[in-house]
């Protein structure tokens, strides 16, 4: 049976995901890994020499597993710290020079289309039109389609990474900073919020990253193997007890892991924003993103 690999070098995360093409055209999983290469740790303008080498590092790994595993067709996709970075070129050549993968830069507008691919295949969206929300660490993704459709899709250069530099100085977060953000917020969605007001969207669909320590800290109203609809009326209260934390103290909590305990303050405040603004009702968490998208172009190649 095929084997198909896709490693997504994200800003904060690089991922590896190996499937199994079956007879039946069905996939069966077969590895997934996740490393917290962190790019932006010194900033999005330059990748660090530190993020730099970890990058490479975690390459090496994933390589020799593709490798082991006798992987024949695998895609290797960057994203906003690659586009972003005065050394992103220059990165994905030392990748092709030294490791043997080949990378390819995709636009912000290619990353949400793929992001709608893959959470098509694990939320049943249905008629009714959605907002799928996709926060990394460089841009967010905002997808606005209901099964069938992209009605709408753009990528904003806000990612987690971004504005946690740029706005998180005091832990906890100081009510001021939060201020600043929003308006920052404000100004930059606008083409978003412009949009909605052709397209009503109560659905709230979020893909990767915060939105899967969500699913881990709220209550499940509903759950399948690719999504969880997670109970939109305790969000405001979590989120009202994660703003108040201490570094250490998120550090601290079990269900927020370690390396997301820096970012997901600027994160919630940002699904606060999206939630208030887009008069959000019901909020899903979709099990796949854009990985799963590329995966789903490459099988049927």
């Amino acid at each position: 049976m095929s084997q198909f690999g896709v490693i997504d070098l994200g800003t904060n995360t690089f991922h590896l995901l190996i499937i199994e093409l079956e007879k039946n055209g069905t996939w069966k999983e077969i590895y997934r890994e996740r490393i917290f290469v962190k790019l932006a740790e010194d900033g999005i303008e330059k990748i660090g020499a530190n993020a730099y080498q970890r990058g490479l590092d975690a390459l090496h790994h994933f390589y020799k597993i593709i490798t082991d595993r006798q992987v024949k067709k695998l895609n290797a996709f960057g994203t906003a710290a690659l586009r972003t970075a005065s050394n992103g070129k220059g990165f994905i050549l030392d990748v092709k020079n030294k490791i043997g993968i080949d990378i390819q830069l995709i636009q912000g507008s290619e990353e949400a289309r793929l992001i709608h691919l893959g959470v098509a295949k694990a939320v049943n969206i249905g008629n009714e039109k959605g907002l799928i929300m996709d926060i990394g660490g460089g841009s967010i993704e905002f997808i606005i389609a209901d099964k069938n459709k992209v009605f709408w899709a753009e990528s904003f250069p806000i990612g987690a990474a971004v504005l946690h530099n740029n706005f998180h100085k005091k832990n906890p977060i100081h009510p001021a900073e939060i201020e600043i953000l929003h308006a920052h917020l404000e100004a930059t969605l606008s083409p978003l919020f412009d949009i909605l007001k052709q397209h009503k969207t109560p659905l709230l669909i979020g893909a990767s990253g915060t939105f899967d320590v969500l699913e881990n800290l709220l209550p499940h109203i509903q759950k399948t193997n690719l999504s969880a609809t997670i109970d939109k009326n305790n969000f405001h209260p979590l989120y009202q007890k994660i703003i108040k934390m201490s570094i250490l103290e998120r550090r601290s909590e079990d269900d927020i892991p370690s390396s997301r305990a820096d970012m997901i303050v600027v994160a919630l405040v940002l699904i606060d924003f999206i939630i208030k603004r887009a008069n959000i009702k019901k909020i899903i968490v979709s099990a796949y993103a854009m990985k799963e998208g590329i995966l789903s172009e490459m099988v049927n190649d």
